[in-house]
């Protein structure tokens, strides 16, 4: 994770916001205790992370002071929640995001959500709208006095058989 945010995050945000990013992302050890969770492995290697959520925490990690919210959501009224997508700088740009999102998608679809919403770096912008989600909302969060740039995106799911 700690090597996704330094390395992709480049040319997309300064030395400071970059360091920054690390105060409001990571590893959120709810998803793994909700088993939402999902590890892409590549020749052995940890090739990329990421979940989904019932729960209404949209960004964060553990560390991440108030922003945390494990209120369960209603999948006939709220969209699940896409979290904790990282890819190994060494796997980027060989479909690790989209096997990881495509998986959460469904397993949310399966759980009877027919939205899923998350909350986008810069750096994952354009995978997300290629993978079909919209920008909902920019938001300027601040981590030790730092403006860090993100987009709440969401995307209607198909229903699953």
């Amino acid at each position: 994770m700690a090597r996704a945010i330094d390395a992709l995050q480049t040319g997309f945000l300064s030395p400071e916001q970059i360091a920054a990013s690390r105060a409001i992302m990571g590893l959120d050890t709810q998803l793994i205790e909700d088993g939402t969770y999902l590890i892409a492995e590549k020749d052995g290697v940890v090739a990329g992370c990421g979940g989904w959520s019932r729960r209404a925490t949209l960004y964060g990690g553990d560390h991440s002071e108030g922003l945390r919210n494990p209120k369960l959501l209603d999948p006939a009224k709220d969209p699940a929640k896409i979290r904790a997508m990282y890819t190994h700088p060494d796997f980027a740009r060989q479909g690790i995001g989209r096997l990881i999102l495509r998986k959460c998608e469904k397993a949310a679809a399966d759980h009877g959500f027919s939205a899923v919403e998350l909350m986008a770096t810069l750096s994952g912008e354009r995978l997300y709208g290629q993978c079909g989600f919209i920008p909902i909302e920019r938001i300027q969060a601040v981590a030790n006095g730092v403006t860090v740039p993100l987009l709440r995106m969401r995307k209607m799911l198909e229903a699953s058989d």
